[in-house]
């Protein structure tokens, strides 16, 4: 018989951790705000459920977030938002990426859902996703687009939030039959559509809204491709090439000013970028690295370099500064676009191994404050003299489309 009890006596389960083994092993207080409401979800978990859902909660008791309502009621107030990705990195709610440059995040009874909800309420993000686009949907019932004087069209929906309808193609789909469909959310209450023929006025519709008041989201133009997005890829010498640049750099100029003010200053100079114009009229991004202290240096086309007494000492490719090979940059860690923190400054043998852009004279004029004196011609680009030039530049580490590019001759204006 004893033989045979070892084959039908059930094994000895696992004694499971109590709710206060789990909030003291962690340091958490036994009374939390609100944790009554999921105490009884807590009775239906085994051992490593419990293990992560105590992990949950210290979690949302280290950033200070409150435990979410109960899913009962949370699952009837689920709204999507659509966010710059810097601000969804910065923030540390639960998000994820969309489309080039945007984060997708969930606004559950009027608060911004981080992910130890989901553990608390035991569902899935896709559930609570699809959950949210179906009363996004409802609510947007009867609001037609608007159609502007421009001939562009303009969601009107009334609740502050017409930029999250970009999820909802459905609704905007059809208003150009035909042709190419670009969209454009600069702000949280706007989402703008335009054909190609009217992205002049996009353009300037997009500009009007970024000089109001609203919260500012992205002010890059997308384009539907293959029923997903894309920042639109308008090549020169299309009108709108130029403009959906500047558009462009002026998101990563915002993410930038916003990292700044989040910088210990002990850390270095973080400089901000800025834009230059090509002879060309092309916008190329710059950062001015001036001696004297360390500099944390955005991702920019340009470096110019400035020495500690404010004397310009030319602009030249960033691309090309690992060939100083003695200034090794680190990565910052901080969240949105990528930093390099530097120590000492190059000497002039050494930024005479980087591509110049711009001379210390040129850089001098192009800087001069304005009613000084009228900044003199600057000497335009040679052309390669030789074909052993021309393979140089060809093997440059410098971006195809910046090649060939120089600050050229100022104009008297």
């Amino acid at each position: 018989m004893a033989f045979f009890s070892r084959f039908f006596t059930p094994p000895e389960r696992a004694k499971l951790p109590s709710l206060d083994e789990i909030l003291t092993s962690r340091n958490l207080p036994l009374d939390l705000p609100g944790l009554d409401e999921h105490t009884e979800e807590f009775g239906h978990l085994n051992g490593p459920e419990r293990e992560h859902w105590g992990d949950a909660l210290l979690d949302l008791h280290s950033h200070g977030w409150p435990l979410p309502p109960q899913w009962q009621d949370a699952q009837y107030d689920l709204s999507p938002r659509l966010v710059p990705t810097w601000v969804a990195d910065r923030d540390g709610f639960f998000s994820r990426p969309h489309f080039e440059g945007l984060s997708l995040r969930l606004v559950v009874c009027g608060k911004v859902m981080p992910e130890a909800w989901l553990v608390l309420w035991g569902v899935t993000w896709e559930d609570v996703f699809e959950r949210s686009l179906d009363q996004l949907r409802e609510r947007s019932k009867n609001h037609p687009f608007q159609r502007q004087a421009s001939g562009i069209y303009r969601a009107d929906f009334g609740d502050g939030h017409n930029a999250s309808r970009m999820l909802l193609p459905e609704l905007w789909k059809g208003l150009f039959p035909g042709q190419n469909t670009f969209l454009a959310i600069p702000s949280e209450d706007e989402l703008l559509v335009a054909p190609q023929v009217l992205l002049p006025q996009l353009v300037e519709a997009v500009g009007k809204t970024l000089a109001g008041p609203g919260t500012r989201i992205m002010a890059t133009i997308y384009q539907e491709v293959n029923d997903t997005f894309m920042p639109a890829n308008l090549q020169d010498p299309h009108p709108i090439a130029q403009p959906q640049r500047e558009l462009r750099q002026s998101d990563l100029v915002e993410a930038y000013q916003a990292q700044a003010g989040a910088l210990p200053a002990e850390l270095g100079d973080a400089v901000p970028p800025g834009l230059v114009k090509t002879q060309q009229g092309r916008s190329i991004s710059i950062a001015v690295w001036t001696e004297g202290r360390p500099v944390l240096l955005p991702d920019t086309d340009l470096v110019g370099f400035m020495s500690a007494s404010g004397r310009p000492l030319g602009i030249y490719f960033r691309q090309t500064l690992p060939r100083i090979a003695e200034l090794r940059g680190t990565l910052v860690d901080i969240w949105g676009p990528r930093r390099l923190r530097y120590e000492g400054f190059p000497t002039a043998a050494q930024l005479a191994r980087l591509e110049c852009f711009a001379t210390a004279d040129q850089m001098a004029d192009l800087f001069k404050s304005p009613g000084t004196s009228r900044p003199r011609p600057a000497a335009p680009a040679s052309e390669p003299a030789s074909s052993g030039a021309r393979s140089a530049q060809a093997s440059s580490p410098v971006p195809a489309h910046l090649r060939g590019l120089s600050l050229g001759v100022q104009s008297d204006d």
